[in-house]
């Protein structure tokens, strides 16, 4: 296809997802502003802060949280019925099919939203060059979900370090404007002014990442400081010895509420807050999730509610 024809279906696409945006910024109905308002921090005031897991399929989560029975296929719509964002590991290994994002937009209800990672061929093997082909076929397959596609989130190897800044310069501003990026450093290097100013310049937020990588104490202080209209978080965890994702296994409620007086506090100077547990944190996400919104003043589901769910179909 030539090269004009290609931009063009893509203003095209980026122009549907900007009006799709809109009509999700209307009056919403009742039930979904009850939602909405349960999403908020301690004393409804700043931004909803959404939070969720890293992925929703897991078998091992049949019995803790989905209730008994519950079929793979059937995975994605009950975790929506429990938190209104997932982040997608899946699409970190290729650019889903457009049949697939539609699917997973197809299961879930208005006002859920996606975080889909950027392709490993775009941040690992190409290392941010010559890859513009493929980041505009993965963020072409991204507004297929419409509004309910969530930031972008480009997570950076350890082995990508600060020499590599030229890249990361040149990558930034191709990103399309109605794409939300957030950047994921996993090399403490990254972490000075002038790359939190190259971010900010653009738009980019820095995922704070609660990991192996970088100090808690080093992240807790850049939430002081977002660089982005929105906010990106991680809870990775720091123990991959973790096998068993069906159980609590670490107890992680100084950590959580730590977080949780941050989060109030970054809330009140971004318009969203993405937040995202991974299985590795305590042993399994969904209760980490859960414990979250508690200490944020929110209402979770809990899994017997989901049970009861099922029961009703």
């Amino acid at each position: 296809m030539p090269w004009g024809v290609k931009r063009a279906a893509r203003e095209a696409l980026a122009a549907r997802r900007t009006a799709e945006v809109g009509a999700a910024m209307r009056p919403p109905s009742r039930t979904l502003l009850d939602s909405w308002c349960s999403a908020r921090p301690i004393g409804g005031m700043g931004a909803r802060i959404r939070i969720g897991t890293q992925g929703w399929n897991y078998d091992a989560w049949v019995g803790p949280f989905y209730p008994a029975a519950t079929r793979a296929t059937d995975y994605l719509a009950v975790y929506a019925r429990a938190f209104d964002t997932v982040e997608v590991d899946s699409t970190f290994y290729a650019v889903p099919a457009v049949k697939t994002v539609r699917g997973w937009a197809a299961r879930t209800p208005p006002g859920f939203t996606f975080a889909l990672k950027l392709p490993q061929e775009i941040t690992h093997e190409r290392r941010l060059k010559g890859c513009d082909d493929l980041a505009a076929a993965f963020f072409d397959v991204a507004r297929e979900l419409g509004a309910k596609l969530g930031p972008v989130l480009m997570q950076l190897g350890p082995d990508f370090r600060p020499a590599e800044l030229p890249g990361l310069a040149a990558f930034l501003p191709r990103v399309p404007r109605d794409i939300r990026l957030a950047v994921e450093f996993r090399h403490r290097g990254w972490i000075n002014e002038g790359v939190l100013a190259l971010l900010r310049a653009h738009g980019a937020a820095l995922a704070l990442t609660d990991g192996r990588w970088i100090p808690r104490k080093s992240m807790l202080a850049l939430a002081d400081q977002p660089t982005a209209a929105f906010a990106y978080l991680r809870w990775m965890g720091a123990d991959r010895a973790i096998v068993d994702y069906s159980r609590v296994q670490k107890d992680r409620t100084h950590e959580l509420e730590t977080w949780s007086a941050k989060l109030v506090a970054l809330a009140q100077k971004v318009t969203e807050v993405h937040g995202y547990v991974n299985n590795h944190f305590a042993g399994h996400s969904p209760a980490s999730a859960r414990q979250l919104q508690r200490l944020l003043g929110q209402t979770p589901v809990e899994p017997e509610q989901l049970g009861e769910q099922m029961l009703l179909l």
